[in-house]
């Protein structure tokens, strides 16, 4: 056997690695002259390399790539993504549609399934069920389980407008029913998210109509909470109406008529800055805004009673 190598090594050791590959794979080869091929080669290698370790592995012939399962992860992915847009599209339709109630509880069965556009959306249908609610703790139940929801989103998405904006928006409104010292406290973060969720999509007029009634909000605090604020914060929050206006009109800018509730800020903006033409002008489009959900109802409310003032 060992002269039969020694003869065996003197007829290819003249051949390059690639035709070693050539004749393992059994090309033009007798079986026992193949397994010879495939020891010899072997045996090069490490000489090659100076690797003894490498002796452990065969020097296998060259077979087509199968896969090993590649294709089946990647089709799995593949269905997966697509059930999410599946789920979206739904969820879209009947957001369009006004069904509230519909939608939390079409949406409310994908809460654990990890993805953030659902939880987005999760989180906004289940603040509008609130909104929809006359009960006041049902109310805040939803409040406080959509903020969970966008919590998540956020965890999952951190670059995504939609999850920083619905975040930021229901940090606020959990603030309510926690007080005043926990609202301005939570303040520079929700501002945060609104700034952040207007960068990643500076066309979202719902976001920069955030941002307007944020300012709005801290231009209009009562002496006593604004000396509350600075007790709690060494440069407490702060902003003026013009500041909200400007927010307010580019909001309205981006897409015109998109809001009934901008409508109804910007006429209030204008009244507290004195311009009562323009406060009129908009209090009266919000009053005659088609009325389709909760907000559009309660900004109808209010520019009616705010015009029998003007």
């Amino acid at each position: 056997m060992a002269a039969s190598m020694r003869r065996f090594s003197r007829n290819f050791s003249n051949l390059s690695f690639k035709d070693l590959q050539y004749f393992s794979k059994g090309h033009y080869l007798s079986e026992n002259i193949r397994k010879n091929v495939i020891r010899f080669s072997r045996t090069i290698i490490c000489r090659q390399y100076k690797a003894p370790w490498l002796f452990m592995f065969p020097l296998v012939p060259t077979v087509e790539a199968i896969g090993f399962g590649w294709s089946k992860s990647k089709d799995l992915e593949a269905e997966k993504n697509s059930k999410f847009e599946g789920i979206i599209s739904t969820a879209d339709r009947l957001y369009e549609s006004n069904k509230v109630l519909e939608l939390y509880d079409y949406l409310v069965q994908y809460k654990d399934n990890g993805n953030a556009e659902v939880l987005w959306r999760l989180a906004r249908a289940t603040c509008d069920k609130g909104k929809f609610s006359r009960d006041k703790e049902q109310r805040k139940q939803c409040m406080f389980e959509a903020c969970e929801y966008s919590k998540k989103a956020l965890a999952l998405d951190g670059n995504s407008s939609p999850c920083n904006k619905w975040y930021a928006i229901l940090l606020d409104y959990t603030a309510e029913y926690e007080g005043t010292k926990v609202r301005i406290l939570n303040s520079y973060k929700v501002k945060e998210h609104f700034l952040k969720a207007i960068k990643l999509n500076p066309k979202d007029a719902t976001s920069i109509y955030s941002l307007g009634y944020w300012c709005f909000v801290f231009a209009d605090l009562p002496w006593y909470q604004r000396k509350l604020a600075s007790t709690l914060l060494a440069t407490p929050p702060s902003s003026t109406y013009e500041e909200a206006l400007e927010y307010f009109l580019l909001a309205e800018n981006v897409e015109p008529n998109f809001y009934s509730m901008n409508l109804l800020m910007l006429g209030k903006t204008y009244d507290r800055l004195g311009n009562k033409d323009a406060a009129k002008e908009y209090l009266i489009k919000a009053r005659d805004y088609p009325v389709q959900t909760t907000d559009d109802e309660q900004a109808q409310k209010m520019a009616i009673d705010l015009l029998k003032n003007l």
